[in-house]
């Protein structure tokens, strides 16, 4: 069973910028599509951002050229960068594969203020 563990959130004002780390428990990490999700509260859990195997990105468009997925396959991680940070970008994100599996890791919270 693959375990996530999420880091790097914290309170930032709109405007500034976060990079979010999360690393994989399994070796197989690679091969997986990779992906960020972020549930705010009192809302559903979201798709962010995704990063296949070869490199290719997508992203939802509320994030769409301000977030930046990135892997390093040698240390099972995978990374957000966050630019221009909106007050509305405030949750708690987490990793998973895509589609995701049923264990989520205790996500990393991202509060921007106004």
């Amino acid at each position: 069973q693959v375990q996530f563990v999420e880091s790097g959130g914290d309170v930032v004002q709109a405007g500034g910028s976060l990079r979010l780390s999360c690393a994989a428990s399994r070796s197989t990490f690679s091969s997986y599509i990779m992906a960020w999700y972020r549930q705010a509260p009192g809302k559903q859990r979201d798709f962010v951002a995704r990063l296949s195997s070869g490199g290719t990105t997508y992203y939802a468009e509320s994030v769409n050229g301000r977030f930046t997925i990135s892997r390093d396959n040698a240390k099972s991680t995978v990374y957000l960068q966050m630019n221009t940070l909106k007050p509305e970008d405030t949750a708690v994100y987490y990793c998973n594969t895509m589609p995701p599996r049923n264990s989520w890791g205790q996500g990393t919270q991202v509060t921007v203020s106004s």
